[in-house]
């Protein structure tokens, strides 16, 4: 039996937004079979939620604070605060909001 999908909610602070950041974070997870959306919020942040396996939310999480990040994340992250809950509704794809 496998294990049930998570959810991964990120805010992730920093020059993140006008620089392709929520593109790259759409790559990336993709890449790593997520679902779930990139948005810019109104205070400059960019909110990530992403489901799927536990172990491609902790690849994700661990590109957005700069782990291994090939190709190089653009913008600048200053900070990743972030969420792990179980999973809700369900996603088509990930896209950029």
């Amino acid at each position: 039996m496998s294990e049930p999908d998570i959810r991964l909610t990120a805010w992730v602070h920093g020059k993140v937004q006008g620089v392709g950041f929520r593109w790259w974070t759409r790559c990336r997870a993709l890449e790593l079979g997520l679902t779930g959306y990139a948005a810019n919020q109104a205070d400059g942040r960019v909110l990530v939620v992403a489901q799927g396996h536990r172990e491609a939310g902790e690849k994700l999480l661990a590109l957005l604070e700069g782990g291994d990040s090939w190709p190089s994340r653009p913008g600048r992250v200053d900070k990743v605060v972030a969420d792990w809950s179980p999973s809700q509704e369900r996603f088509d794809g990930f896209v950029e909001r």
